[in-house]
């Protein structure tokens, strides 16, 4: 195992139903890193995702095998409870869905239900996480209206800011620009890029020039296996695979 990983994968095969969802992924995703998967819609690329913070257990008729290795812990066979193995993992969607109360609270939140209730250190904390997402100097005077008055951009930053706040070490993101402007998908992009000084950042998208623009470490999924992996720089300028090259070029997706 590389002591670099934050998160490794060992033969993980995944079924819903009779569908044979992931076929016998390894992988290792870097500490400290922007990993990206890429591929086609329907490969498997959210369902791997939602594998590493458990979330696939929500889905019926599911059956998964293999490992998902951390901090040397395999988070599918273990008596640790899967909430406080989603706490390690701060999610962000497609679409962003802030609670519905306040811009205040929906940062506080995270806090609360991890037992800091303090007034003044909520204050401060708040101010904290919308600093570290770029969202405070632009609701620092509004931050008791509703989370729903902010533009989706705004909304997807506020996500990520709750997110932060349960103070995890890895963020999940899926497709987290697929509905935003290009502005907000620029201020979204820089923040991954800055917040890797702290946190691991594994993000899913279809976007091709964004994962050139992010991405550390790289991995290709075609109908549900791995086709290709490594460094972003390696797989972007020289892919070894067929498949890679082709879809490199666009000439599927």
């Amino acid at each position: 195992m590389d002591s670099t990983a934050k998160i490794t994968i060992e033969n993980l095969n995944l079924r819903i139903g009779k569908q044979h969802i992931l076929k016998d992924i390894s992988t290792q995703i870097p500490e400290k890193q922007i990993t990206v998967i890429l591929g086609p819609s329907g490969c498997g690329k959210t369902t791997l995702l939602k594998s590493l913070n458990r979330l696939i257990d929500l889905y019926p008729d599911v059956k998964v095998d293999g490992k998902i290795i951390l901090h040397g812990e395999d988070i599918l066979h273990t008596d640790t409870d899967i909430t406080t193995i989603r706490k390690r993992m701060g999610l962000l969607s497609q679409r962003p869905y802030p609670l519905p109360m306040n811009i205040f609270n929906n940062v506080a939140y995270g806090l609360r239900i991890s037992g800091r209730k303090n007034r003044r250190f909520l204050r401060k904390r708040v101010q904290y996480y919308l600093e570290l997402v770029n969202l405070w100097d632009e609701v620092k005077d509004r931050l008791y209206d509703p989370a729903s008055s902010l533009s989706i951009g705004q909304q997807q930053r506020l996500c990520l800011a709750r997110g932060l706040s349960v103070d995890p070490d890895i963020i999940l993101a899926d497709e987290p620009t697929s509905a935003l402007d290009p502005i907000s998908s620029e201020v979204v992009e820089k923040k991954f890029i800055d917040l890797k000084k702290q946190y691991t950042v594994v993000v899913v998208t279809h976007s091709l020039q964004q994962a050139r623009r992010i991405a550390d470490y790289a991995i290709f999924m075609y109908l549900g296996e791995i086709i290709e992996q490594g460094p972003a720089s390696e797989f972007f300028s020289n892919p070894r695979e067929e498949l890679t090259r082709s879809y490199i070029k666009g000439l599927f997706n």
